[in-house]
């Protein structure tokens, strides 16, 4: 399994909005090494007649039935937001041109 490297946390640090200096991207490269070997072997241990599955248990369903009923209008939902921009919330953009 090829290793992450350096420049990769870096790279993984700066899509998550994450400022790390060099110390913690020389601490972290090998930490996140560590946890992808982990989940490695876990991996081969499961042998080909072992069902993969999220969990151990088979779940239902509960959420109920989708039934339309009377609800806000658009502009009944946006009489309280401090700016509204073609009948949607307007807020401040957060990414940058760079992404």
């Amino acid at each position: 399994m090829p290793e992450i490297t350096r420049d990769e946390v870096a790279h993984l640090a700066d899509l998550a909005r994450i400022d790390l200096d060099d110390a913690e991207l020389d601490h972290l490269a090998p930490q996140l090494n560590v946890i992808l070997d982990s989940v490695a072997s876990i991996q081969g241990v499961a042998g080909d007649d072992v069902i993969p599955t999220s969990h151990p248990l088979p779940l239902t369903n509960v959420f109920r039935d989708d039934v339309v009923r009377p609800c806000l209008t658009p502009e009944q939902a946006l009489s309280g937001a401090p700016a509204v921009e073609e009948q949607r919330f307007s807020v401040p953009r957060i990414l940058g041109d760079e992404q």
